[in-house]
Parts: structure tokens; C-alpha cells; sequence
């Protein structure tokens, strides 16, 4: 329920806006419920949601383990156990780098790529299938909202 106050703050499930603490708790535990949401899209696949995560962090181009280990805050030997299941899988493959051979990169397979795609087609499936059981207005919101989100997103 969204509603504005006497002091003009809006208040949207009792969080106002002007308390960023309370917003950000708030915010917070809805986007859990919404990633595992997401997550049950892909249950029951021999590829984690962990995995995924990687496999879409390698989309864009060959990255080094390093980045990888950073971007998804695991210590390098996580991140090499997670590279190794997903090379045995054949999703991804190890490469060098261009610019020093001595640095180690890793890369999608074509069959990571195809299962990626797969997994972001059913999370995008599912979402619509929600997206579809809320108001007209509720939908405005959530689009308003997307610039925010995106900006939070990256940092």
C-alpha cells in the first residue's frame, strides 16, 4: 500500500522513503525472496545457481580467474574448484591471455553459452509469468523503479 504522509514522505508497506536504513532492510529481503524464486527456475539442474553466476559473468568476453574470484566475492581457490566442475561439464574452457601468457583465463564453451541462454530464458519466462499477475500500475512502478535498481546494481 502506498501512501504519503504529512511530511509529504512517501510510504510505501510502512517504509518510508526518507529512512534508509529501514528502505534498505526492506529492499533487502525482497530481493532474497525474489532470487530464490529465480533460483527454484533452474532446480534440479546439474548446474548450480552459483555457476550460472559465473557462466553469465563470462558472457561478454574471456576474463581471468582472478576478476571472476573478485567480481563474486570467493577466495581464488572457491573460484577454481567452481571453474574446474564447469570445464568437466564442458561450459567453459581455459585460455591465456593475450597479454601475458604466464595469466590464465577462462571462457565460455558454446555449450555454455547455449545453457546460459537456456536458464535466462526460463528466469525471464518466469518473471513474465508474474509480471503478468500484477496491476497496470504496479507494472509502471516497477519500470519507474529500474533506473534505481540499476544504479544500486553497479555500485
Amino acid at each position: 500500500m502506498i501512501t504519503v504522509d504529512g511530511a509529504g514522505w512517501v510510504r510505501v508497506w510502512g517504509v518510508t522513503t526518507d529512512d534508509t536504513g529501514q528502505l534498505a532492510g526492506s529492499l533487502s529481503r525482497e530481493l532474497r525472496h525474489l532470487v530464490m524464486l529465480l533460483r527454484r527456475t533452474t532446480a534440479g539442474q546439474p548446474v548450480t545457481a552459483q555457476q550460472y553466476s559465473v557462466l553469465g559473468s563470462l558472457e561478454g568476453a574471456p576474463r581471468r580467474m582472478s576478476e571472476l574470484a573478485e567480481e563474486h566475492g570467493v577466495q581464488l581457490p572457491t573460484m577454481t574448484v567452481q571453474i574446474n566442475r564447469l570445464e568437466d561439464a564442458g561450459l567453459v574452457a581455459r585460455g591465456t591471455d593475450a597479454s601475458d601468457a604466464r595469466v590464465r583465463t577462462v571462457e565460455l564453451t558454446s555449450e555454455g553459452r547455449s545453457r546460459l541462454h537456456a536458464v535466462r530464458h526460463a528466469r525471464i519466462a518466469y518473471l513474465t509469468r508474474q509480471l503478468d499477475r500484477l496491476t497496470v500500475d504496479e507494472r509502471r512502478a516497477i519500470t519507474a523503479a529500474l533506473p534505481a535498481l540499476a544504479k544500486l546494481g553497479r555500485g
